[in-house]
């Protein structure tokens, strides 16, 4: 017992909008005493009252988790990123890690603005606010979505094949400016996704953007399912 790790990746959410349910999991680790290792990439700076991620969202507290890691190059614009858990933990890390894991070090100026950026969330929360109105804006606003409801990231799921839906709805998308991902997929992956598109909203983005992606969406829509008839 306790000799099994256990890696979330917060949620399968880069494809599928999914967040992962960290207390019933904590629940699991408590009762078969595996360890937790938590990927907040996608969810720091978004999730949470203040934004702190999974654990803030899930109300978890952060000492239940193992190590907790995350890339600096998303809600925080910057690049790098983090590794965090209690000091037995990463003093181990420290001192049992390959050298060059820490080979090559942050460049100062992007480590500052990764501080500028925490200290900016900390410093205005309706930042958060924001980006949770936005999210909310958008998803009642598209059509044909399927995603946890406070997520930043919409997938949007077409019951169409891969192939129209990378040439004719990304076309129409980008004739409006709306930059959308397409969903990327492995051979080894063993959950089969649906073929869809990802759009990703920020608290920067005013009402009028926001109201113009919808639109874009449902024009784009009808355009897939008008060439796959």
């Amino acid at each position: 017992m306790g000799n099994f790790n256990v890696l979330i990746e917060v949620f399968n959410l880069q494809n599928s909008g999914q967040i992962a349910p960290l207390d019933e999991i904590i629940r699991l680790k408590e009762k078969y005493r595996f360890r937790v290792l938590l990927d907040e990439s996608n969810s720091f700076g978004v999730l949470g009252k203040s934004g702190r991620g999974l654990t803030e969202h899930c109300g978890v507290p952060v000492g239940k988790i193992d190590i907790i890691t995350a890339s600096m190059g998303h809600a925080l614009a910057t690049e790098g990123g983090f590794c965090t858990g209690n000091a037995r933990v990463i003093d181990h890390q420290r001192l049992s890690s390959s050298g060059y894991v820490f080979s090559a070090s942050l460049p100062p100026y992007l480590a500052s603005a990764a501080i500028t950026a925490i200290d900016i969330i900390e410093e205005n929360p309706d930042v958060i606010t924001k980006l949770k109105k936005n999210i909310a804006m958008l998803r009642k606003g598209s059509i044909m979505y399927t995603e946890d409801a406070a997520y930043q990231v919409r997938v949007l799921e077409l019951s169409i094949d891969s192939y129209n839906m990378d040439n004719t709805c990304s076309v129409v998308l980008k004739e409006d400016s709306i930059f959308v991902v397409t969903s990327k997929r492995s051979t080894l992956d063993k959950c089969h996704l649906p073929v869809g598109i990802r759009l990703f909203v920020s608290a920067g983005h005013s009402e009028s953007d926001v109201l113009k992606a919808s639109e874009s969406l449902k024009r784009a829509a009808a355009a897939v399912l008008a060439g796959n008839k």
